[in-house]
């Protein structure tokens, strides 16, 4: 848990809120509770209380992965406290992996705002009784099965990366009925678990969700951690223990087969050389075909990715291709596409690809082989805070050993489209024929009068 600004740096404003409550004299009334917000960072106002989807619409779900003490707890405590004092009466609840860290933001909580506004109660579990009906719980998610049942209007679920996933089931279907917004925050603790997974669908631009990241920087700039402590804080702990708590970046948890490091050494813009040769992944039921090109040096210099009926796709890689090395996924439906591809299609050199769980381990480790020496390229670095969507699957996929060998995939409801396409395109640089790439200054000294070669090109 992380609070850092105390009642020393609450806002010298009021934020009045206006709500319904019952006197004995009357049957009803409208009362003026007015209280201090603690004041927040411009960092931590956005990713909380102003959080915006990829279209710029209000996010229902905002994932904020933070470096300990950063002020995501404090931040969060605040909102929630406002969405229930603005809301209908019922149910609102703050989450946390176990009991006493749920207690920690109920006594927080129960500091911040005076006891006029509401009436705590520690047992049997903690809540607070806002005057118009609103009841704020502090649950503990360890046992999931406690959590189902109870409609709820608002939730955050607090230290979320040592949550177990099915607490979050539980939680999100308790927001189904009042569709309740939710914020998930805490530090990033290795890649295999549900928090890590959403962060990654939150950072990709799916409608609804925003993500966030806080770090020791931050907090530093807004003066709420001392610069000092941090470098302290970075001599004393191991280098990977270092960056998840206070960066915010998750290690590889061993389970990345190109490695998170070496991702990060070959991130590249989009080369501008001609391609010599193509890697296609063809569209499923719900994903998207991608093709990649790669150049003479392996690095990336095309990328294409789109849903489109078969028959426009046929003729977008037809024409993308031309007569350029090229393998294609052949598995499933592909196999009938590939033939169109190659049928009247004189001098292509369009090869199939078939996955099995064999051939795709074999492709994955070329792929992995490649980052690993720097012999191809992953299209970034981050652009305005938004990783482009073939590093974001990079860094995603995963193997799993099982009895049988190794399974490689994207974790369960992401893609892998962008790297299957990049492995293939990197098989066909390296296993395919190549063709003779000439550059435009070899053909204009060879026209020059006099040179060796002019009646090569004549």
């Amino acid at each position: 848990m992380d609070i850092n600004q105390t009642e020393s740096s609450l806002s010298d404003e009021w934020d009045d809120f206006d709500f319904n409550a019952e006197d004995e004299s009357d049957d009803s009334i409208r009362e003026k509770i007015q209280f201090h917000r603690l004041r927040l960072y411009p960092k931590q106002d956005e990713a909380i209380f102003y959080p915006r989807d990829i279209n710029g619409n209000e996010a229902r779900y905002s994932v904020i992965e933070a470096g300990t003490k950063t002020g995501k707890t404090v931040g969060c405590i605040c909102w929630l406290f406002e969405v229930a004092l603005n809301g209908p009466p019922g149910n609102y609840w703050w989450v946390a992996p176990v009991s006493r860290q749920a207690a920690i933001a109920f006594r927080r909580m129960k500091s911040f705002f005076g006891r006029e506004v509401m009436t705590p109660l520690l047992t049997p579990v903690p809540t607070i009784t806002l005057p118009g009906g609103q009841v704020i719980w502090f649950l503990s998610g360890e046992d999931p099965d406690n959590l189902y049942g109870e409609d709820v209007w608002a939730a955050v679920i607090d230290e979320a990366s040592r949550l177990r996933e099915e607490a979050w089931h539980a939680v999100r279907s308790t927001l189904t009925a009042t569709r309740g917004p939710m914020r998930l925050i805490g530090n990033v603790k290795g890649r295999k678990n549900f928090f890590y997974n959403m962060a990654r669908r939150a950072e990709r631009g799916e409608p609804g969700y925003s993500y966030h990241k806080i770090v020791a920087a931050d907090a530093v700039a807004a003066k709420v951690l001392a610069a000092e402590e941090i470098e302290s804080a970075k001599r004393d702990l191991p280098e990977q223990v270092f960056k998840e708590l206070y960066l915010a970046e998750a290690s590889d948890d061993g389970g990345n087969p190109f490695g998170l490091q070496h991702i990060e050494k070959v991130l590249h813009p989009l080369s501008t050389a001609p391609p010599v040769a193509w890697g296609w992944d063809l569209a499923k039921k719900h994903d998207f075909t991608v093709g990649i090109g790669l150049d003479i040096s392996g690095r990336v210099c095309r990328f294409h990715r789109w849903q489109l009926p078969w028959k426009e796709t046929i003729k977008k890689i037809r024409a993308i291709t031309m007569r350029i090395p090229a393998y294609v996924d052949s598995t499933g439906v592909g196999d009938p596409i590939v033939e169109h591809l190659q049928d009247d299609n004189p001098g292509h050199r369009i090869e199939e690809y078939l996955f099995t769980p064999q051939s795709k381990q074999k492709l994955m480790e070329g792929l992995a082989v490649a980052i690993q020496n720097e012999e191809t390229s992953i299209i970034g670095p981050t652009i305005h805070g938004v990783k482009h969507v073939m590093q974001l699957e990079a860094e995603s996929f995963e193997y799993v050993l099982t009895r049988t060998g190794v399974r490689y995939s994207a974790p369960e409801g992401f893609f892998d489209d962008c790297t299957c396409a990049h492995a293939l395109a990197v098989a066909a640089k390296f296993n395919l024929p190549q063709a003779l790439v000439i550059s435009n200054s070899a053909i204009i000294a060879s026209r020059r009068p006099g040179s060796r070669s002019a009646r090569v090109f004549t």
